[in-house]
């Protein structure tokens, strides 16, 4: 049967291939360090318990019917005192947007600024850009980055393509690479934008930033988090953001996210939210709104969530660094925020002990799974091409323990390659 030229373009998830392959292998009693999904195991990460009670408070209380299409009252107005106090970002609660989660917030944005044709451009890799450019018929300027510059744009590699451009869509700290802007390459790029904007005729479509900081509230060490209007106030009418708490309180279930921009884009994406349905079950923005007032206890949990997956993330690095110090051809970023570690394994071209040639990343990461119980992502998933030989690896649902046991067996599975 005939269906849409959009159904026939979109493609399937390739981390939802690895998971499959993975929940094989568990289905039939392998131990497996699962480091594809971009999720927390909330046994080892769970909600704040004070989120939890008020969630089901909200429940005992009857909340429960249809929420304001924008988001109840209450939570976009923490929502701004929190922006306020946590980043020095001032806007109203007309200028925030509450969702189920970040994506349908990403997904409005793109419907309402782009039409088909028009031009948008994304560093690979990243998280799902060129899904919603397929979605909206956009014209896809993927932007290659180099681990030379943490595989964060840079405004070298953008400015080629900004003449003509509706959106560009920027993500810090970066899905899936777990790295970070530097105030100095996000000025640059900002300064770029602020200069094709007062180039653009009165009727010209202006040039649009995304600015995706789910992950702003997981930093580590002295890294800081930078965003646009921070930097340049003069850019306020022309930055979304997409935030909210899946990821800063392991929260992916909850579904409450916002965005926050220009009025005049934060209620046209109201409506396209509101016609699809996408908003966040009213329960969970009252408990959400409830929490964000209770300071002491939102610190404390980030203190003990973030030492906890920086822990993780310095075992793994740890021990990748250490086997490249062994002679083995892998190598890692050191993290700086998110849930990720970004990873080297060089060993496109080797042969396995069965003689089967491992031709592209993704092969490389199977022979993972299958001999190192061990399951990473490819940045082919996040938009590059397959001959790219480094991984994104989550440690959001794996203990410490499932960490340290894996390195040697990856070990042991690099050595037997030829």
């Amino acid at each position: 049967m005939n269906i849409s030229k959009l159904a026939n373009t979109l493609e399937g998830s390739e981390i939802i291939k690895i998971a499959g392959e993975i929940n094989e292998l568990k289905r039939k009693g392998e131990q497996i360090a699962n480091l594809t999904i971009g999720d927390f195991d909330s046994s080892i990460y769970p909600i704040p318990d004070e989120l939890k009670a008020g969630i089901m408070e909200a429940y005992a209380d009857n909340q429960t019917n249809y929420p304001p299409a924008e988001g109840v009252a209450v939570l976009r107005d923490q929502v701004s005192a929190f922006l306020k106090e946590r980043f020095g970002l001032d806007y109203t609660n007309k200028q925030i947007l509450v969702a189920g989660g970040s994506r349908p917030l990403i997904y409005g944005t793109f419907m309402a600024l782009i039409d088909p044709g028009d031009k948008v451009i994304y560093p690979t890799p990243s998280w799902n850009n060129n899904h919603y450019c397929r979605f909206t018929g956009a014209k896809e300027i993927p932007v290659i980055t180099t681990v030379a510059n943490n595989f964060m744009p840079t405004a070298e590699e953008i400015k080629p393509h900004l003449k003509g451009a509706t959106l560009l869509a920027l993500c810090s700290p970066l899905n899936p690479t777990g790295t970070m802007f530097s105030k100095k390459d996000l000025e640059e790029i900002c300064d770029l934008v602020i200069a094709e904007n007062r180039s653009r005729a009165v009727d010209e479509k202006p040039l649009y930033i995304m600015y995706d900081q789910i992950y702003s509230l997981l930093t580590f060490g002295n890294e800081f988090h930078y965003d646009p209007v921070s930097l340049r106030p003069e850019l306020k009418n022309y930055v979304i953001y997409i935030d909210g708490i899946s990821k800063g309180l392991a929260a992916t279930g909850v579904r409450v996210g916002w965005a926050f921009g220009p009025e005049h884009v934060i209620d046209k994406m109201k409506t396209i939210i509101g016609h699809v349905g996408a908003w966040a079950p009213k329960p969970e923005q009252v408990a959400t709104a409830k929490y964000l007032t209770q300071q002491n206890e939102l610190n404390s949990y980030l203190t003990s969530f973030k030492a906890k997956i920086q822990k993780s993330l310095d075992a793994l690095y740890q021990g990748i660094i250490q086997m490249k110090a062994d002679g083995f051809a892998v190598n890692a970023i050191n993290p700086m925020g998110a849930i990720y570690l970004t990873v080297q394994v060089n060993y496109i071209g080797k042969t396995t002990p069965e003689g089967d040639v491992l031709k592209n990343s993704g092969d490389v990461n199977f022979y993972l799974i299958k001999e190192a119980k061990m399951g990473i992502v490819p940045f082919s998933a996040f938009g590059t091409d397959s001959s790219v030989n480094w991984f994104r690896a989550s440690v959001g649902a794996c203990s410490l323990e499932d960490i340290q046991q894996m390195i040697p067996r990856m070990r042991l599975a690099l050595s037997k390659l030829k």
